[in-house]
């Protein structure tokens, strides 16, 4: 399983390599659009590979959407946590009862009751 896994990533590497390869003319990369630079008075701009803007594209977005699924999960969470605070509350509530229950009974009866 782990050389199909090897083998997957080489491919993949690879396709990355080809398109890295297809795309390495250079673009001209500005902060803002033209009309609204002429408003600011400043506008940064960048000679970069396209390869570069494609990746951080898709880098970004992958960012953005860990993000956006790690907020939507919140509730989620909170809801787990509570069921997990609410089951060890049982679970000490149940030992506390069953310690009840075999108060003075001797502990090898009690563990012989329990178990039937």
């Amino acid at each position: 399983m782990r050389y199909i896994r090897y083998a997957v990533l080489a491919v993949f590497a690879v396709a990355l390599i080809v398109v890295a390869l297809a795309n390495r003319g250079m673009v001209s990369l500005q902060l803002l659009p033209d009309g609204l630079a002429d408003l600011v008075g400043v506008n940064p701009s960048w000679q970069v590979p396209l390869f570069v803007v494609i990746f951080g594209g898709v880098l970004g977005g992958l960012i953005i959407g860990f993000v956006w699924e790690w907020i939507r999960e919140a509730g989620e969470r909170v809801a787990a946590a509570r069921q997990k605070r609410e089951m060890e509350r049982l679970k000490s509530e149940l030992r506390r009862l069953k310690g009840e229950k075999h108060r003075g009974k001797d502990e090898v009866l009690a563990l012989l009751e329990e178990a039937s």
